[in-house]
């Protein structure tokens, strides 16, 4: 399992990364939970409701991935960090450097 500098260091780079999922959501005009809100005047046609599609699901992505970043901050602070959620093998070092908010490890991710 990762040490506990490890554990400061992901910390740090799952808390850029839910900041930086933040703003992306207030870019788009949604909040974390909610919709995105439009401009009640603007006009509704087929590329308008193609576009809105296409940032209503942008936002919901934006909100999967961070819940799961915040999924793996309160990990860290259960202490279960780096423990695969399913098997309850560690998680390698390498996995979690390139996906720090992985939940499970491979053998398991590649289950389904």
């Amino acid at each position: 399992m990762p040490s506990t500098h490890d554990h400061t260091s992901a910390r740090h780079d799952l808390e850029t990364e839910r900041n930086r999922l933040l703003v992306e959501l207030s870019d788009l005009g949604a909040g974390p939970e909610g919709g995105l809100s439009y401009d009640s005047n603007f006009a509704d046609t087929s590329q308008v409701t193609a576009e809105r599609g296409e940032a209503d699901l942008l936002a919901k992505e934006l909100r999967e991935t961070l819940s799961d970043v915040e999924a793996a901050v309160a990990r860290i602070d259960l202490g279960t960090y780096g423990r695969c959620e399913s098997c309850g093998n560690e998680i390698p070092e390498a996995r979690l450097e390139a996906m720090p908010a992985a939940r499970l490890c491979m053998d398991c991710a590649s289950k389904g």
